[in-house]
């Protein structure tokens, strides 16, 4: 099974025959290069061209984060499954306002949607978040009704502060307060989980873009320009509630993180090197949890619901199926 390799370490990469080597202060390790997806590194590390290629053969992604979580970039190696009249679609989608607005939606919709989902789980729960409820699916429906992109991305903005508002409901009592979204630099401490936890989900979604025909460089919510990547950010949305959000719920509200595992530095607060770990440990598992998928009728993992979500949206722009975003149940 392919695994997700992080490196906190500084030291070096290397090709050694088949295998990845790592080089650093706790000795070598080697991984057999079939049994790596991809390579997210957040230490110091030196490589060279020929491991480089080495990936680009492999068809294995390398992310780098910046020493306080920041996603920097990728070595997104040669596209192997590119499609060229794929990408003609892709742009197609794109130059024509009413294909575009019609994906665009559908991204708002998937993400007010598991926002909703989110609240809903909570207030269950006992949580007093009836008003926000009701907020939120009044400017969901709003969203259906807008004839334009940046009306659209207005719409999701407000919906994100009136659900940022619902964080303190949340987790009262955990002691580690929220008071409004902040970022560059995250100014508390569940400010940085989220800055982490979004560049996280940013790089999963990124990785399994490459698996596919698409092209990550063009997208319909989050406009197509001097930016590298922009599709990822639209599909990140879906699953950046029931994913990220709801992880940072649990390890907040079940004291697995607290004030002693951030660092102030630079007018900002960051992850310790030692509880970014555990985030990431975390953050995997919660990859590889599964659920029953309602429409395929067999258990599958959240990352595979992610590549199942870009093979829908390939059936949408070559004609074969209406996207429809995915929506959690639970």
């Amino acid at each position: 099974m392919e695994r997700t390799i992080h490196v906190f370490s500084s030291g070096t990469f290397r090709q050694e025959g088949n295998t990845v080597c790592f080089e650093g202060g706790e000795g070598r390790r080697f991984l057999p290069v079939e049994a790596v997806r991809e390579i997210c590194v957040h230490g110091e590390v030196d490589l060279n061209k020929r491991f480089l290629e080495f990936l680009s053969k492999k068809e294995v992604v390398l992310h780098y984060f910046s020493h306080y979580g920041y996603y920097m970039g990728s070595f997104y190696p040669r596209e192997h499954y590119n499609s060229g009249y794929m990408t003609l679609r892709q742009a197609e989608h794109y130059l024509d306002e009413e294909k575009r607005l019609r994906l665009a939606r559908a991204f708002v919709e998937g993400s007010l949607g598991n926002v909703l989902r989110v609240e809903k789980y909570y207030a269950a729960r006992g949580k007093d978040l009836g008003r926000t409820v009701e907020g939120l699916e009044a400017l969901s429906r709003l969203s259906g009704e807008q004839g334009g992109v940046p009306e659209l991305m207005a719409i999701e903005g407000n919906a994100r502060d009136l659900y940022y508002r619902t964080f303190d409901v949340i987790l009262e009592g955990a002691g580690l307060p929220f008071e409004g979204r902040s970022r560059r630099p995250p100014e508390n401490e569940l400010n940085a989980l989220l800055s982490f936890g979004n560049s996280l989900m940013y790089t999963t979604v990124l990785s399994e873009i490459y698996k596919t025909h698409l092209d990550p460089r063009i997208g319909y919510l989050h406009t197509t320009n001097a930016r590298r990547f922009s599709l990822n950010l639209d599909v990140a949305e879906i699953f950046k509630p029931i994913i990220v959000d709801r992880l940072i719920f649990t390890l907040v509200g079940k004291r697995m993180l607290g004030k002693e595992d951030f660092d102030r530095e630079r007018g900002g607060l960051w992850l310790k090197e030692a509880a970014r770990r555990r985030f990431v440990e975390a953050y995997e598992e919660r990859l590889r949890a599964t659920i029953r998928h309602r429409k395929l009728r067999r258990i599958v993992s959240y990352r595979r619901l992610i590549r199942l979500e870009l093979y829908k949206l390939e059936k949408h722009l070559l004609g074969e199926e209406t996207y429809e975003p995915f929506l959690a149940l639970w």
